[in-house]
């Protein structure tokens, strides 16, 4: 099926920040730079834009500063069989049509060619956290399950899983778990297959791993069960599977402006001065793809926390990999966060 693809369109001076809600509004991970002809230019894709953000890009920098400029195109009376034969053969998950001036006519997605197919990989939605935070809140139901709409937070993020191929869930469990039990039962309402790891005491955010019945054949998918995000969680395992480290880490650019005047000191002297510098770091977002091997470092049974199977997979060698979320990502810690929760989805 080919998508109209004026809803992607950029123009090349739009800010890096305008087009990643470009991609993020229209769903398909792509934002296509157009001249005044509707001429194609180059394509940002949301691997572009991540990747851009590692090298250290501003949002306010210029499109034309992270668009690819060599980009694989279909002739306007492509088919669906040769738009998917050329994904294949490029390793590409989208594709526009171009007429013989190079003027857009519209995109081939993958994930419309590939609709109904289910991915091998397991996921594990880390879900026993007591939320102490956000009592009363939480005094008769477990975080996740607090409403977001008109439905719980943990069933948003179970039906974006379901729709990105994923249905073999894993939810583990152990603060009022009976509730998330009770609403999403062996999960064929929703898709999918859901099995329960029971923790016995709170196991850390890796704990529960230890509590799989048999080591995965795939690479597992982990996620916090407190957050919502609309992460492209196809293009996070297929980052990972080129990359082929041990891990794939979701990171996302967080920041926040000094209220001083910071002073820089060299050999007791003051060397210079920045009013309110704004400061820039990647957060770790609580989400991550594990090659099944690492699960060997997980202890039965014991609380681990998933930071502490990051570093000591990199102490024994192993490469992490980060991986940019652009997309909206918003955690549940406080009141205040929860209702920010609840309003950015409200929004949407």
């Amino acid at each position: 099926m080919r998508h109209d693809w004026q809803p992607l369109r950029v123009a090349p001076g739009a800010s890096v920040r305008e087009t990643m809600a470009v991609i993020d509004r229209a769903r398909l991970g792509i934002a296509l730079v157009v001249d005044d002809g509707d001429r194609l230019l180059g394509t940002v894709t949301d691997g572009d834009v991540r990747r851009a953000i590692l090298r250290g890009v501003g949002l306010d920098a210029p499109a034309s500063e992270v668009m690819a400029t060599r980009f694989t195109a279909l002739g306007d009376h492509a088919t669906d069989q040769d738009a998917l034969e050329t994904m294949q053969a490029h390793q590409v998950r989208q594709v526009p049509a171009l007429d013989r001036e190079g003027r857009v006519r519209g995109i081939f997605a993958l994930p419309d060619l590939l609709a109904g197919e289910a991915r091998p990989n397991w996921v594990v939605v880390m879900a026993g956290g007591q939320g102490q935070r956000l009592r009363p809140l939480t005094n008769d139901l477990p975080k996740p399950m607090l409403p977001v709409g008109e439905q719980p937070l943990l069933e948003i993020t179970v039906r974006r899983l379901v729709a990105h191929g994923l249905r073999e869930l894993f939810l583990s469990v152990h603060y009022l778990g009976d509730r998330i039990e009770e609403h999403f039962g062996d999960g064929s309402a929703f898709g999918c297959h859901i099995r329960y790891l029971r923790e016995p005491r709170p196991l850390g955010t890796g704990g529960a791993l230890g509590l799989l019945p048999e080591r995965p054949r795939h690479p597992l998918l982990v996620i916090n069960g407190d957050l919502i995000t609309d992460l492209n969680f196809s293009a996070m395992l297929a980052a990972h599977a080129r990359h082929g480290g041990a891990a794939t880490m979701c990171v996302r650019e967080y920041t926040h402006e000094v209220p001083y005047g910071v002073v820089r000191v060299h050999d007791d002297r003051v060397a210079g001065l920045e009013e309110k510098p704004v400061r820039r770091d990647l957060i770790n977002a609580g989400i991550y793809v594990l090659d099944p091997r690492l699960l060997a470092l997980v202890p039965n049974g014991e609380p681990y926390p998933l930071t502490r199977l990051m570093e000591d997979a990199m102490a024994g060698g192993e490469t992490v990999v980060p991986f940019v979320v652009h997309e909206r990502w918003l955690d549940i810690g406080r009141p205040g966060d929860y209702e920010q929760v609840r309003k950015g989805v409200d929004k949407r």
